[in-house]
């Protein structure tokens, strides 16, 4: 049995990110694999054996204190986890909060977990379509945050930003996104692993220690579709289909 734990998907669901814990349950699924989403609402404790994979959605900027307080009670676990290699996909906020600290709009600082390298710094917000290369091929998505993130020098970035913003204006390349280990931070919301199954198979890969594969009818249909739906984006911003 495969396991994917979301972790306050009541609070952190604001773009649809909790939801990348369904997509990678179902493509388990199609490939013949028993799966499940164990939500974990905030306030609850951690029950039997550790999961296969994490997903940490974004969330309000005035949940974020909450939210870390709960993050904070799991720390142990996320820590041990990562240690592991159990997957971590975190977006926006909940990305925000595992790395080092978080400058409110307020001008309020919060300490993060510290599993990420990098920190976060108020700015204008950004709303917009993002389109970032990747080891893991195109990723098409959108960015709405209102910080930029500073990784740490050396700090493996998930991908070159192709348009739109991603971590930082001021890095040249752009960057988007940070990979410690097997997790991933973003701010690509949507949620990412609908529109782009290539991360999605990846970290399946990761969860079943590479016997997972992705080669059924009903994956190639939904992949087709989310291809089509990149390469729409993607030719609405100027750039070549896939």
């Amino acid at each position: 049995m495969i396991t994917i734990l979301s972790v306050f998907p009541e609070l952190l669901d604001l773009n649809g990110d909790a939801q990348n814990a369904l997509v990678l349950a179902q493509r388990a699924r199609w490939a013949g694999w028993d799966a499940r989403v164990h939500n974990l609402a905030l306030g609850d404790s951690l029950e039997g054996e550790a999961p296969q994979a994490v997903i940490v959605g974004s969330g309000a900027e005035s949940s974020a204190p909450r939210v870390l307080e709960g993050l904070r009670a799991l720390e142990g676990s996320l820590r041990a986890w990562s240690a592991d290699g159990i997957p971590l996909l975190a977006v926006g906020t909940g990305w925000e909060l595992l790395s080092e600290s978080v400058e409110l709009s307020s001008g309020d600082a919060l300490e993060g977990l510290g599993i990420f390298s990098g920190h976060s710094v108020a700015r204008a917000r950004v709303s917009d379509d993002l389109v970032v290369d990747s080891d893991f091929g195109r990723l098409i998505g959108f960015e709405n945050h209102a910080r930029e993130y500073r990784a740490v020098a050396g700090a493996r970035a998930l991908g070159t930003v192709v348009y739109g913003v991603g971590n930082s204006l001021a890095a040249e390349p752009r960057l988007e996104g940070e990979v410690v280990g097997t997790s991933i931070g973003t701010h690509l919301h949507g949620p990412v692993l609908a529109k782009n199954p290539g991360l999605a198979d990846y970290l399946l890969g990761l969860i079943t220690d590479g016997r997972y594969e992705a080669n059924n009818a009903t994956a190639e249909r939904v992949d087709a579709s989310a291809q089509a739906a990149r390469n729409q984006i993607a030719v609405r911003l100027g750039l070549a289909a896939e």
